[in-house]
């Protein structure tokens, strides 16, 4: 479904399903402010993908921001490392980590910061089944389409609040396992000040 347009205009490329429908879940509990305009999430579908559609979003000029949402895959891997250096290389300029939204070792790191101040280790959806089903109930976790449903429909906006609170104790830093830099983004977007944009727009 397209958003009506009606402030700055903001594509987040995300790297898979849990991205794109967290990021849907957030939008949908209009959590953020109205001075933005979010088009619907690009569902990459891998890591290897997200390098093309952020290319062909940022040169559409349908955007005022195109920013990247993934896994650093703990490592971080080369995979990781590797989108960040053709980002950077293709803007002539040291500007993905203004640009990408990162979850170390993944982004169940953030969601799962909803419910309780967890630090995950791995990626492994095998070894955090158990935590997710501790936290939400779900049993037997493999991110299958009912499963997502069931999760991302325990996101409120009281528990929101909860995630900002326990996101803020980890660390920032990319190389660091149980990290992200997530609360940076989601307090821009909820800043009806948007010169931010305009300040990762002057270093391109």
């Amino acid at each position: 479904m397209q958003r009506p347009i009606k402030g700055r205009r903001i594509c987040i490329i995300c790297e898979g399903d849990e991205e794109r429908d967290y990021i849907n879940t957030l939008l949908n509990k209009k959590v953020f402010s109205d001075k933005y305009s979010f088009a619907e999430p690009i569902n990459a579908k891998s890591i290897n993908n997200i390098y093309n559609r952020y290319t062909d979003k940022y040169q559409s000029n349908s955007y005022d921001l195109v920013l990247v949402f993934c896994d650093t895959d703990k490592g971080p891997s080369e995979k990781y490392k590797e989108i960040k250096q053709k980002i950077n290389d293709f803007h002539g300029v040291d500007i993905a980590d203004d640009i990408i939204i990162f979850g170390n070792p993944c982004t169940m790191q953030i969601i799962l910061s909803h419910f309780a101040e967890i630090k995950l280790t791995s990626q492994s959806k095998h070894v955090n089944a158990k935590y997710i089903e501790e936290l939400t109930g779900i049993k037997g976790y493999n991110a299958t389409d009912t499963q997502r449903k069931d999760l991302f429909s325990k996101i409120k906006r009281n528990n929101y609040e909860v995630m900002k609170e326990n996101i803020k104790k980890l660390s920032t830093n990319d190389e660091d396992i149980s990290s992200t830099n997530f609360l940076k983004f989601i307090e821009n977007f909820e800043n009806d000040d948007d010169r931010w944009i305009d300040e990762i727009n002057s270093k391109l």
